[in-house]
């Protein structure tokens, strides 16, 4: 299914280059008029610069404002710096209340303003209190489009009214049951509705303990409840007194759950969540440089270790052939360890509870695997090179490395989230650093230490 809907992305990108390269406008109108705001954004995100122009150009302005909720942050702001304040605010209009505050952060105070005063009382409101949470907490992602109920009403005259809407809510499975002050009482699902009998009371065949969300909780947890519990939709309330305030989707969820990924796949390369893939080239540099020159510094560090062992480097040529194969076997294993506490940090998985039983299973991981390749690296030396006593001595280091890595895998990110700096972003140009200079200095010191006394002895 995945290669199906990637190969029909790629079609559509050749198909759009062929259109614009022959000057063929109507063709690429066409294309797009078929096509879902999201798809419509993929492309553009997936267009150079010129043809990305192109295509804005060609969307219909009622789908203008979807489309820009759709496309990431330096796109958009790029695509709204060429519209007046009137077409910003058009393209605001029709967008769900979550969707059009979430726009309306990314605009400038005027363009805000102006779009609040061209609304109805009820909806401005409504976006309003939205724009009173942080972005990233319940209060930010909700939409405050509900269907609520009394708990006093019976089934059938909840069916009528259902039957009288014309424009419900997406995603409703469930509506919310409320008292006359909003305060959340449960919530009732529709198959409920539709398998019980028109006479009995909603108060009697409601749910009371339904998950309920309260308005400060963190996007990242949100995602959680829903995998947890297989949530379509969950109240939004306020934690002190209940009272309903919106409710989250699952497509809102699904946003979530892609922004987090794509940031955690762009910092364990040192790149910028805004890094998009043709930024301009000086910004892409200019954001790459930081992590390049911290990664040099760290390699002149490991250089330095080496220098210090210049003379027995110089004594043992094996041993320069071998040296390097230390640090990458324990670069390797502290990065797996590092990918699975970073993960297990993002999904809530790592805690105090937890860290020491994590901390001795990965070391006895390391162990285990130490063990096994510094065997295999003892037995290259010693048949390949025919040097079994720098094999000892490249086998002893690569044991100790192999049990470090796992060790700054677990400890680095488990730190830097203490310290409130995203282990996903520094915590693989730190292990580097460790696992390089533990491995050179394990292998050139145990060399130094140890390599005449094994050479005399296998004579």
């Amino acid at each position: 299914m995945e290669t199906s809907v990637n190969n029909n992305y790629e079609h559509r990108l050749s198909y759009l280059y062929q259109a614009i390269e022959s000057g063929s406008l109507f063709r690429i109108q066409r294309m797009l008029n078929g096509l879902k705001p999201g798809e419509i954004a993929h492309l553009i995100e997936a267009s150079p610069p010129q043809q990305r122009k192109i295509v804005w150009e060609l969307v219909e302005q009622e789908n203008e404002g979807a489309v820009l909720v759709e496309l990431g942050d330096g796109i958009r702001a790029s695509l709204m710096e060429e519209m007046d304040v009137e077409e910003l605010t058009e393209a605001v209009q029709g967008l769900s209340v979550d969707d059009m505050a979430d726009f309306l952060q990314t605009l400038p105070q005027t363009v805000i303003h102006q779009t609040l005063s061209s609304m109805d009382r009820q909806d401005r409101e409504r976006v309003q209190e939205v724009l009173g949470f942080d972005e990233d907490t319940a209060g930010g992602l909700m939409d405050t489009q509900t269907v609520t109920v009394k708990p006093d009403v019976t089934v059938d005259v909840v069916l009528r009214y259902l039957r009288r809407q014309k424009d419900l809510p997406s995603h409703l499975d469930r509506l919310f049951v409320v008292n006359n002050d909003n305060i959340y009482q449960g919530s009732i699902s529709l198959v409920t509705l539709l398998t019980h009998q028109p006479d009995e009371a909603v108060q009697d065949i409601m749910d009371e303990n339904s998950t309920v969300i309260h308005a400060a909780t963190p996007s990242q947890q949100i995602a959680l409840i829903f995998e947890d519990r297989d949530l379509v939709s969950a109240p939004v309330v306020e934690e002190e007194t209940q009272r309903l305030l919106g409710r989250i989707t699952i497509d809102d969820v699904v946003d979530v759950i892609r922004e987090e990924a794509e940031q955690s796949v762009k910092s364990m390369a040192g790149l910028n969540e805004d890094d998009e893939l043709f930024a301009p080239v000086l910004t892409s540099a200019r954001r790459r440089a930081v992590w390049l020159g911290t990664n040099l510094l760290t390699a002149f560090m490991a250089a330095w270790v080496i220098g210090q062992f210049e003379t027995t480097i110089n004594s043992a040529i094996a041993l320069a052939a071998l040296m390097g194969v230390i640090p990458s076997m324990g670069g390797i294993a502290g990065s797996q360890t590092l990918t699975l506490v970073v993960r297990g940090i993002a999904l809530g998985q790592v805690g105090k509870t937890n860290t020491r039983s994590l901390f001795l299973k990965e070391i006895m991981v390391g162990l285990l695997n130490g063990l096994v390749w510094a065997l295999v690296v003892f037995a290259v030396s010693a048949f390949v090179f025919k040097e079994p006593s720098i094999g000892i001595v490249v086998a002893i280091a690569m044991l100790l490395n192999l049990i470090a890595a796992p060790i700054a895998g677990v400890t680095l990110p488990v730190a830097l989230k203490k310290m409130g700096i995203d282990p996903a972003l520094a915590g693989s140009v730190l292990l580097t650093t460790v696992t390089d200079i533990i491995g050179y200095a394990a292998v050139l010191g145990l060399a130094a230490l140890s390599l005449p006394y094994w050479k005399s002895l296998f004579g």
